[in-house]
């Protein structure tokens, strides 16, 4: 799993540690384990949100942990073209390598730690697919996609997309030097990583060496969310265990505390985890199929539009690379 690593971790700024007298740390309020599933031509997921309250989630709609699968020679797969409306989409490639092109002109190659934001707004065609070369040599792969919600009045912006390549991600680490900490959207203390959102979010892959701690200061207005991605950790002030393909939500607070494990398995010596948090939108959510809008009467009216052809057409001209 290595997304964008390091060999100077002890060179990168520290994170701030909040102050224990004044800091109101996050206690767990539940977990959950995602269930395996399959999305597009058929690859493997864990549906990371399974079973997790619309407002305990709110503004995240939805996420996916895409493998982690080794794929033998013919097997990579992706999705089809097909359309979305009403919020934005977030893919985070930790291995592998991820076409993608749409029918705004927005498009492009995502591999090993790279992050696509594609806001559809309004409405867009959108396909997501390995290059040819990939599908003809298999490989390691491994990501997620996650869906941030939009308020109403953003619904009907026009379509965006934003490439964050890997190394513009924002490094830091612990002041033990325990755990590398990827900032790709937001903020944690004062440091801001590069990700531009319509929707006030943080989002951050920490990796967590063996028996390392770390607390992060954490937005008191937003939500709070860890979905592990690979080792075995814990969370909160209690220390709850939490493990692979496990979600823990958290509760108010504006601190959050996660430790690797000090006796992992061979395969997975660190503590892999995705950390979410977001501003709450508080709006009625009508998600239905590619579509996340207010109420189903906007729901149907998509469904309308994407059948007469009112969310774009596909291009003629593939993406560079789609097929090389």
């Amino acid at each position: 799993m290595p997304a964008v690593t390091t060999d100077k971790l002890l060179e990168l700024p520290r994170v701030p540690v909040p102050d224990p007298q004044v800091s109101a740390p996050r206690r767990v309020r539940a977990i959950t384990s995602a269930p395996q599933g399959f999305e597009g031509e058929g690859f493997p997921v864990y549906r990371a949100f399974a079973g997790v309250s619309k407002q305990a989630l709110d503004p995240f709609i939805h996420m996916d942990q895409m493998g982690e699968v080794e794929y033998a020679a013919g097997e990579p797969k992706g999705t089809p073209w097909h359309p979305h409306r009403g919020f934005e989409t977030v893919t985070y490639l930790i291995d592998g390598t991820f076409v993608h092109q749409d029918s705004h002109g927005g498009g492009g190659v995502i591999t090993d730690g790279d992050t696509q934001w594609m806001t559809a707004g309004s409405g867009l065609l959108h396909i997501e697919a390995p290059p040819e070369s990939l599908v003809m040599s298999g490989g390691l792969f491994h990501g997620i996609q996650l869906w941030v919600n939009l308020p109403a009045a953003n619904k009907w912006n026009p379509p965006q997309y934003q490439s964050i390549e890997g190394p513009q991600a924002t490094l830091l680490t612990t002041p033990d030097g325990g755990a590398l900490i990827r900032v790709i959207a937001g903020e944690v203390g004062e440091y801001r990583g590069p990700g531009s959102t319509f929707t006030p979010i943080t989002l951050v892959h920490a990796t967590l060496s063996p028996g390392a701690q770390v607390t992060l200061p954490w937005n008191p207005r937003f939500n709070a969310l860890a979905y592990v991605l690979g080792g075995r950790g814990a969370v909160g002030p209690d220390l709850r265990p939490l493990d692979a393909h496990q979600l823990a939500v958290f509760g108010d607070g504006d601190s959050l505390t996660i430790a690797a494990t000090d006796r992992p398995d061979s395969r997975t010596p660190n503590l892999d985890v995705l950390l979410l948090g977001g501003q709450p939108i508080r709006e009625p959510v009508f998600a239905y199929g590619p579509f996340v809008m207010n109420t189903k009467e906007e729901v149907m009216q998509a469904f309308e539009d994407y059948q007469r052809g009112k969310l774009g057409v596909i291009p003629t001209e593939p993406v560079p690379h789609l097929g090389a």
